[in-house]
Formats: C-alpha cells, sequence, structure tokens
C-alpha cells in the first residue's frame, strides 16, 4: 500500500468546502466523537486556550448567517464559532492567588493572543479533517468575522476572548471540483526563502492563472473564477479584515504590541 493509498490520505487530499447539505440530522455520538477529535489537537504549552461554542438557537443562527452573508450558516446542522480564550485561563491562575491586574500578568500579551489563536485553528483543523473521515462535509468560515465586535456581542465572549473562525458541519447535498492549488515548489522551500527574482513566479503564475481560471465555482455555476493573480491583487488592496483585529483585541483586553 502506498502513503496515497491510507484512508487518512485520501481524506486529507480528497478535502473541499462543502455548502449545501442535506436536511439530516447529526447523531450526539458522533458529535461528541468530533468534539474529542477537537480536544486532541496540539495545545501550546498544554493551556488549552480556546473554546467552541455549539450554535444551535435558529435566531443566533440566523443573525450570523447576516453577518457572513451566506445563507447556509443557517442551515447547516452543526454550526461552531472557535474562540482563542485566556479567559478560562485567567479564572485559573486568579484561584492561585494571580489576578489579571497583577504586574507580572501575561496572559493578555500579543504572544498568548497568537498562540491561544493557533490552537483554536489546530482544533478546528481536526474536528474538520475528522468529520471529512465521517462522510460529512464541511466549510470553515471567515466571514463570520465580516463584523468582529457584533459577533463578540452575539455570543457574549468574556475578556481575553477572541472568535478565531466559524465551522458547519452537515451530510453532503453538492459534490464540488477539487479547487486548484499552486504547484509544490511555489510554497515548499528548501533550507531558505527563496530571492524574488529565484521564486518562479513568471513560470507557473500564468499556467496557474489558466487553470484557476478555468475552475467552476458551485457558488457560481455560471461563470469561471477570476484568475488567481487578479484575486490577489484585489485582496491586496481591498481587504480590511486585518485591520480590525488591533482595536477589537484591545476590546477584549489583550496587547498586540507587547
Amino acid at each position: 500500500m502506498t502513503a496515497r493509498d491510507n484512508p487518512t490520505i485520501r481524506t486529507l487530499l480528497e478535502r473541499r468546502s462543502i455548502r449545501r447539505f442535506t436536511t439530516e440530522d447529526i447523531d450526539d455520538d458522533t458529535r461528541r466523537v468530533l468534539e474529542e477529535v477537537a480536544q486532541r489537537a496540539p495545545s501550546s504549552q498544554y493551556l488549552n486556550d480556546w473554546s467552541a461554542i455549539r450554535i444551535t438557537d435558529p435566531a443566533l443562527r440566523g443573525r450570523l448567517a447576516d453577518i457572513g452573508r451566506q445563507p447556509y450558516i443557517a442551515e447547516a446542522p452543526l454550526l461552531y464559532v472557535f474562540v482563542a480564550d485566556e479567559h478560562r485561563n485567567a479564572l485559573i491562575a486568579r484561584t492561585r492567588g494571580v489576578e489579571a491586574g497583577n504586574p507580572s500578568f501575561s496572559l493578555d500579551a500579543g504572544y498568548h493572543f497568537t498562540q491561544s489563536q493557533n490552537d483554536a485553528v489546530l482544533a478546528l483543523h481536526a474536528m474538520e479533517t475528522a468529520a471529512n473521515a465521517l462522510g460529512l462535509g464541511c466549510v470553515v468560515l471567515g466571514s463570520l468575522l465580516n463584523d468582529v465586535n457584533a459577533l463578540i456581542d452575539l455570543l457574549r465572549l468574556p475578556e481575553f476572548t477572541y472568535p478565531v473562525l466559524g465551522l458547519a458541519i452537515g451530510h453532503p447535498d453538492q459534490s464540488p471540483m477539487l479547487k486548484p492549488r499552486l504547484p509544490r515548489s511555489a510554497q515548499f522551500f528548501i533550507n531558505d526563502y527563496p530571492a524574488d527574482e529565484d521564486s518562479g513566479i513568471g513560470e507557473y503564475l500564468p499556467v496557474f492563472d489558466d487553470v484557476v481560471h478555468r475552475y467552476y465555482d458551485l457558488r457560481h455555476a455560471d461563470r469561471p473564477v477570476e484568475a488567481f493573480s487578479m484575486q490577489i491583487a484585489k485582496v491586496a488592496t481591498e481587504d480590511v479584515h486585518a485591520k480590525a483585529v488591533l482595536p477589537t483585541a484591545e476590546r477584549q483586553g489583550f496587547h498586540l504590541d507587547s
């Protein structure tokens, strides 16, 4: 058996985003297993510094769908929002006499913010992989960060927490094509990062632009996708999500410049 024949490898290589689900529910045992898998993801310094909120209230689901501007968010049988969470650790530290106002208190530092954000992503990815391995479909929801302040208010997120990503899970009601990926040589380097003149962009980008342009996304099945370079150029000039992180993180008690 080759590496590609391994069922876990096949699950990862065949991963795709599913945005339309059947009405079939996901049983409680499967849900518990998915949650346990997420908890087994790596945890930096063993801080267990993330949480996930399962959204079951129809009205709240509808509000999240409005924020994400994607109706299928409200329709998924399972819907989670993963959260960077140092609030719980702050409460635990308090039981040992360490208060958030202490000069030595560091759970509000930028390093711990990044650390907990990374751990939340790892947990989400573990859950997504497990769900795909069980024949379910998933879509990761960065769109919930369209309005971070509203999301924080809706989920009543306390100090030292921050929403990271959402995850919708259900039984697939569509079978999209695998979305193209960059050639490995464009993302995997040896020993150091190549100089701009050695990056190979001039060779692979025209080919990749053509491949992406001929890919049809089921969200817009009547037209091809824009060339990859055009997508990147638009994000480079229009994406404002990252600019919202600093003020909202500070609102939640983190100090990203520390």
